[in-house]
């Protein structure tokens, strides 16, 4: 009987073709001209709704590694509250939480047009599809247990490119 700590299934060794195609949709992310600031940003939200330990961990050290503070990973869950944020964040962070949360009700109009002053049509798609990815990683990773605390980050600038 495995405990909460114990990796039910590693899914990359039993469906590889699989992790190519998650792989690929992670590269068409890394290469869309988002900040990569920004995507650790969304990418920690989503995981912190969605219950990912892994990818929260992974994450937040990518974050750090790319000269993020402290500060603004410890209060990304309460990010309305606080002043850290800028405007493009703010609306870049409703975005991921309205997408990730989508199965409460459709992203609100009020969501998507705070993201449209920020983002153009292309920008905000590919945004859309990072928040695609990052839920399914989110969903891998909780479903089969992937254990936190066993990523390791590249040094900076040689950052792994994968969830």
């Amino acid at each position: 009987m495995s405990t909460s700590m114990d990796q039910r299934i590693d899914y990359s060794k039993e469906a590889p073709g699989a992790m190519t195609a998650m792989r690929a949709l992670e590269e068409y992310v890394q290469q869309a001209g988002l900040d990569p600031g920004l995507l650790d940003l969304i990418k920690t939200r989503a995981s912190e709704i969605n219950g990912c330990a892994y990818c929260v961990d992974m994450h937040t050290k990518d974050a750090r590694v790319r000269g993020e503070s402290e500060q603004r990973l410890y209060a990304l869950g309460v990010w309305r509250e606080t002043p850290f944020y800028t405007e493009l964040e703010r609306a870049a962070l409703a975005w991921t939480e309205a997408v990730t949360l989508i199965s409460d009700g459709p992203v609100p109009e009020a969501v998507y047009n705070e993201a449209r002053q920020y983002f153009s049509a292309k920008q905000l798609v590919d945004l859309t599809i990072a928040v695609i990815a990052i839920n399914g990683w989110n969903r891998l990773s909780v479903s089969f247990r992937t254990v936190p605390g066993t990523y390791r980050t590249a040094p900076r600038g040689q950052e792994q490119k994968t969830q």
